[in-house]
């Protein structure tokens, strides 16, 4: 029997199956502030441990701050009291329960779903859970990863195991070779706006194909971490030697013979030829162009080159008015071209795009220039400590700083309006983040989502860009 790379790890974590739900093992859970407090406090009251701690691994990210001058200084330097008080909680279950926790003054602390791989804790074959909908981001690696709610994290915390509904396969296959500034964060968005935000519900996706291939890791985390915004439980990429390599001699992969026995499994992890499929599109990567969202969906994605739709483009009377109330929303005019939409804050980062090859793409675009007058604030926001070391290595952040972007401490900052970064009622911003929903950013605030390329030249600008010609 033929099987896809996602039936291979169903089956292999199956534990038991009733005909409706089945009981999985989990390898790995990572936990933040936001999800968790709740599902340790059950632990609490039922007088329950940990059944594998080590299993097990947690940073703050959604509620620290980013501003260096309100770091360095562990908890105290978060200004907002409910802020402090997720953090300061997470950090002392971590020490009750005994899970490894990267704090605030450590420099491998990050956002979780970036120093999960990088510390190699994320490994193809894996099934891996976070209280947190963009955890498949580490399908990039070959592993079933999805997000769970906070009843989930107590019960794999105590157990183990999840009780799960088996997915549906959903072939995504992108072939051929990608056009001058055309990023992995086009592929995506050219994705959702082909199949829509329900496009892939009930299903978990592969990605396959010439293009996909031919991404580094880091073009496919920020892949698969945009299928849960295409409505999949998880977005899934068969591991290969750019896979293995990433993992090499990283702290929590296997070291030494553990490590080439492991790639002998990995290298089972693909689908079979023959295997089935529920369902199946392909993309053609020259086709494909630098594309942004206009709307308050991801859905809501088109090639910079094209211009606002109007409510009677659309037959379905319920878009029709999804996409009036949009318009109303991001102030914007039907029939409007993309490439005059002026901007009034940059964002990148983020768990999609806080990467060091975000940051290179980025600095590109801005060596030697300087942001326009009319934007008031440009974030560079690292996804981990590591990441930042690394850029400032490189000389990035001096790049940055001259052009008048502001270096930033690692976390999800302007991601979320869950911090200190954000944006205040009517303004704008070119944002390399997953999600443009209402108020996402900040109260009335209205996003724009593209590549870290893009946003770049947006910031130079002052306004939404062709990277190809800006």
């Amino acid at each position: 029997m033929t099987r896809t790379l996602y039936d291979k790890i169903w089956e292999s974590h199956l534990v038991d199956d009733d005909g409706s739900s089945s009981l999985i093992y989990v390898d790995r859970q990572l936990i933040h502030e936001v999800t968790s407090p709740q599902a340790f406090e059950g632990l609490r009251i039922k007088n329950r441990k940990p059944r594998r701690p080590e299993a097990h691994l947690a940073v703050a990210d959604h509620n620290v701050p980013t501003t260096t001058s309100n770091r360095g200084h562990g908890t105290s330097g978060i200004k907002d009291q409910t802020s402090r008080i997720q953090v300061e909680t997470l950090e002392a279950n971590c020490r009750e329960f005994g899970i490894r926790y990267f704090d605030l003054d450590d420099k491998k602390q990050g956002i979780v779903h970036i120093v999960g791989p990088e510390q190699g804790l994320t490994q193809p074959g894996m099934v891996i859970v976070c209280g947190d909908s963009h955890t498949s981001t580490h399908g990039a690696f070959g592993a079933l990863a999805f997000g769970i709610g906070t009843s989930e994290v107590e019960h794999v915390l105590a157990t183990q195991t999840l009780i799960q509904k088996r997915a549906k396969n959903f072939l995504v296959k992108v072939d051929g070779k990608l056009g001058n500034g055309v990023t992995a964060k086009d592929i995506i968005l050219a994705i959702i706006g082909k199949i829509g935000t329900a496009g892939a519900t009930g299903f978990v996706i592969e990605y396959a194909g010439t293009a996909i291939e031919a991404l580094s890791m880091e073009g496919r985390m920020t892949i698969c971490n945009m299928s849960i915004e295409a409505g999949a439980k998880a977005g899934l990429i068969a591991p290969d030697q750019k896979t293995y390599d990433y993992l090499h001699g990283r702290p929590l992969a296997p070291q030494k013979n553990d490590f080439e026995k492991a790639v002998k499994y990995w290298e089972s992890l693909k689908s079979d030829s023959f295997a089935k499929y529920d369902k199946k599109i392909h993309l053609k990567a020259e086709e494909i162009a630098p594309h942004i969202t206009w709307g308050t969906s991801p859905e809501d994605a088109l090639p910079i080159t094209e211009k606002v739709p109007s409510p009677s483009d659309f037959s379905d009377k319920g878009k029709q008015e999804a996409v009036k109330r949009s318009l109303e929303y991001m102030g914007l005019e039907a029939g409007q071209t993309l490439t005059s939409i002026q901007i009034d804050k940059v964002f990148i980062g983020s768990c999609t795009n806080g990467r060091i090859e975000d940051f290179r793409e980025a600095a590109k675009m801005v060596k030697g220039k300087k942001i326009a007058g009319n934007v008031k604030l440009a974030l560079i926001v690292p996804g981990s400590g590591l990441v930042k070391e690394q850029a400032e290595k490189e000389g990035l952040d001096k790049i940055f700083t001259a052009a008048g972007f502001e270096w930033r401490e690692p976390g999800c900052s302007m991601c979320l309006a869950m911090n200190a970064d954000k944006l205040e009622f009517g303004e704008r911003c070119a944002s390399t983040s997953n999600r443009n929903f209402e108020g996402r950013q900040g109260r009335g605030g209205r996003t724009h989502l593209m590549s870290p390329a893009m946003a770049a030249a947006a910031a130079i600008a002052g306004r939404l860009v062709d990277v190809r010609n800006p």
